[in-house]
């Protein structure tokens, strides 16, 4: 064996970074996943729940494949930052509000179990669900955590009004996917919805530069424009409070469904408007988040206040290049998206982008018609592709592949080679950080007087 010629401290060195792959690879389960909830919100603001029963299950409609109603998830770990307490969290945004200050002894890092975010497989039953998440099923009783809800409107219907989707169990119920239902617009996805008017309130509040302010013709959601490129501070962030808005709503359910799953790790996810709300919820709680063509959220969190922990990494977003919304460049008085009425302004993102870049290797055109959740299953995670990338720093599976000087393979030549070879064909691009990425560069915040 070729091992035997090293002395016998490195042989154990090396056979301990090779066990350590296959035992770190062990203790990463495969999770099955089914339909248990939907969530919604009542036009007072409250979080109710609905349990699907076997026979109500949902496919998904796509062409291909047919849905078995489980959906299979690889897993691995991750660090991420939890807040100490939510009290101390809350506590930590009102100094942010009021002294601009950021406490970094809020935060604890802790491993553990997420998304394989590296897998193609994994990402497409994801999406799924997030697709899946724009469609109710059967009315099977709405209720609140405290048990069935006798006070819900008379007439209320569970897509009338706000923030819904699904949420799915893992089979030992160690797991709860919370899934989070994007903008219901016709003209992106082609069904439309009566939560139309609330998504577009939260579109145009969460990313645009200023009140949906883009041309002297727009009537804005909020009345902090001062004129010639000037945006009062104070008041957009005092208007991002509302407890209406889909991040207050949000906070709520998360906390709805740690009461209804106590022992259970939860993971948010979501496409276009439901994955940027996933993200913000998700950077509050340190739950891991899993994204489809969001709007870019940077920005709203930052007006928001909310604390910035140590690292993000634990939000990953998915994202192609011929999506015009998710790249921030659906923007402009003539865009696409102006024209809708949707000021879609921002483009920087928490967390980490896995970028596909469909324009150069798919030949796509840049449309807003690729912004549907549709195109990301059938067209994107459903083809068995390979994408051009540099490996993770952190692959250990890379150990293998190294060019180690004591097995022959270190001189110069072999160290040009590598460099010329650095990429490697991989199933899924690589996740990582937005650099030098600035919003809303030509605008000017602050307090000016009337």
């Amino acid at each position: 064996m070729i091992l035997d010629v090293f002395p016998v401290a490195l042989r154990l060195l090396l056979a301990s970074l090779f066990w350590q792959e296959d035992t770190l690879h062990a203790q990463t389960p495969r999770l099955s996943f089914h339909l248990r909830h939907q969530h919604a919100v009542t036009n007072t603001s409250r979080v109710i729940f609905s349990d699907v029963g076997q026979s109500q299950l949902l496919s998904h409609s796509l062409s291909t494949p047919a849905d078995p109603f489980t959906y299979n998830v690889d897993t691995s770990r991750l660090l991420t930052h939890r807040p100490s307490s939510h009290a101390a969290f809350h506590d930590a945004r009102l100094r942010s509000m009021r002294h601009g200050q950021n406490d970094a002894t809020l935060w604890h890092p802790e491993e553990v179990l997420g998304p394989d975010v590296t897998d193609r497989e994994t990402l497409l039953s994801l999406a799924k669900m997030s697709n899946n998440a724009y469609t109710a099923a059967p009315d099977a009783g709405w209720y609140n955590v405290d048990g069935f809800n006798t006070t819900i409107p008379v007439g209320w219907e569970p897509d009338d009004d706000g923030l819904r989707g699904h949420v799915l169990v893992a089979e030992d119920n160690s797991t709860v996917i919370l899934s989070l239902k994007g903008t219901s617009a016709g003209w992106i996805t082609g069904g439309g919805g009566p939560t139309v008017r609330k998504d577009k309130l939260n579109d145009n509040m969460l990313f645009s530069c200023c009140c949906a302010r883009v041309g002297p013709t727009w009537s804005t959601v909020c009345g902090c424009y001062k004129g010639a490129g000037k945006c009062s501070q104070q008041c957009i962030e005092s208007a991002l409070q509302d407890d209406d808005l889909y991040y207050s709503v949000g906070v709520n359910l998360y906390n709805n469904l740690t009461y209804m799953y106590p022992n259970s790790r939860i993971w948010i996810i979501g496409h276009s408007l439901g994955g940027s709300v996933s993200s913000l919820i998700g950077v509050t709680f340190g739950a891991p988040v899993v994204t489809f063509e969001a709007p870019a959220e940077k920005l709203a969190a930052t007006r928001l206040h909310l604390p910035s922990p140590p690292s993000t990494q634990h939000i990953t977003h998915v994202i192609h290049t011929a999506d015009p919304i998710a790249m921030g460049v659906c923007n402009g008085v003539t865009s696409t998206c102006a024209i809708a009425g949707y000021a879609m302004e921002t483009r920087c993102h928490l967390g980490k982008v896995a970028l596909y870049d469909s324009v150069s290797k798919l030949k796509w055109a840049v449309d807003i018609r690729m912004h549907s959740i549709r195109e990301v299953i059938e067209r994107l995670l459903s083809q068995d592709l390979e994408w051009a990338d540099e490996p993770p720093p952190d692959d250990k599976k890379s150990v293998s592949r190294m060019s180690w000087p004591w097995w022959g393979s270190g001189d110069d030549k072999d160290k040009d080679k590598d460099k010329d070879t650095k990429k490697v064909k991989l199933p899924v691009p690589v996740a990582k950080e937005e650099v030098d990425c600035v919003d809303c560069f030509n605008w000017e915040y602050g307090e000016w007087e009337q």
